[in-house]
């Protein structure tokens, strides 16, 4: 009789083991794919206590559902207009550096449920052609998003291009602008060696970084050199100061998003009004990589291209130490225009 007990009650014992996983594989489901469209609490407005229409904290698990859907062709426009989406003009762009990290810093911002990011590179300011088009081509190049919900657009390129200040002011004279920086010397660097791999992937040969940044003629910093150029920062954001004021741009220290991301986008954050969603639960250090990676919810995870973080070339040190000491007073001017003081040699 005892016996008989021992067993039914492993039996019912395993039963109820069952149906507990067999509940949690569901519910761990339903985050990912069922539900995306139910806002299961809100959240505030994108402008805290000034208020604005509440929107579903459920937003990132609805993009990552109905928006895929709807690119792949798999909804219909029926739909999207049913649940209130549009494609609204960017409030932020991410206007440069190039190489600086605003990739990363783009995928990082799309963590937060209010943030929308253009997938793309549109070169709609900087490109004439593009530009030609009108502001309605460019609307159309945006994702579908709740109204409430900010786009966001980068195009490094922006920054340096003479036109692009005006024609962003024209769109919109109080958008927010981001400028992601690091260290001009590695800037420069890390330029030439994305250019340098794309020529030794088509099997052509290209100069030392040494000889494009050094001039062979008089010793000195080359500033023809485009990689060399963009590194001075504060000659670019001088034009970008005569349509706008120094308080719609935010400074991202890229060099610090690299091993420190979490204060960097809590900055951002701050910067667009957003109420704070980014914590250190969706950032993770992968050892693998050597850096962080985005962690969305239990299912999602996702790393950055493997182009990002390549091994630079060696550079004569001598070089490198008369690049930083060229670039040291355009620094310090910088750090005076924007107050903020970046830890660069």
């Amino acid at each position: 009789m005892l016996f008989k007990q021992q067993v039914w009650l492993r039996q019912k014992l395993l039963v109820l083991g069952s149906l507990a996983v067999g509940s949690l594989l569901y519910l761990v489901a339903r985050v990912g794919s069922l539900d995306r469209l139910q806002p299961i609490c809100p959240i505030e407005g994108r402008f805290g206590a000034r208020g604005q229409a509440e929107f579903p904290l459920r937003a990132l698990q609805f993009k990552r559902g109905l928006l895929h859907e709807f690119r792949k062709g798999n909804v219909s426009k029926e739909q999207v207009r049913l649940h209130d989406l549009v494609q609204q003009l960017p409030k932020a762009i991410i206007i440069g550096v190039r190489k600086g990290g605003t990739r990363a810093l783009l995928e990082m911002l799309n963590l937060h449920p209010a943030v929308v990011k253009a997938s793309q590179e549109i070169h709609f300011f900087d490109n004439d052609e593009n530009y030609a088009k009108g502001i309605e081509w460019y609307r159309k190049k945006m994702p579908f998003s709740y109204p409430q919900q900010i786009t966001i657009e980068k195009s490094p390129a922006y920054f340096i291009t003479e036109e692009v200040p005006e024609r962003i002011y024209k769109m919109n004279s109080s958008i927010k602008l981001l400028i992601i920086v690091r260290e001009p010397t590695t800037r420069a660097i890390s330029d030439y060696t994305q250019v340098l791999e794309g020529k030794e992937r088509k099997n052509k040969t290209y100069y030392k970084f040494e000889k494009l940044a050094i001039d062979p003629n008089t010793c000195e910093v080359n500033t023809k050199y485009k990689a060399v150029r963009t590194s001075i920062y504060t000659k670019h954001l001088e034009r970008w100061l005569k349509y706008f004021p120094i308080e719609q741009f935010h400074i991202v220290d890229g060099d610090r998003l690299i091993t420190e991301p979490l204060p960097e986008l809590q900055l951002v954050e701050k910067f667009l009004n957003l109420p704070p969603r980014i914590s250190q639960y969706n950032l993770y250090f992968n050892v693998t990589r050597g850096f962080y990676c985005l962690r969305f919810n239990v299912i999602f995870n996702k790393c950055l291209a493997g182009s990002k973080g390549r091994i630079h070339p060696e550079v004569d040190p001598s070089v490198v130490t008369k690049l930083r000491k060229f670039f040291h007073p355009f620094n310090q001017k910088f750090y005076q225009i924007t107050g903020r003081t970046l830890n660069w040699p």
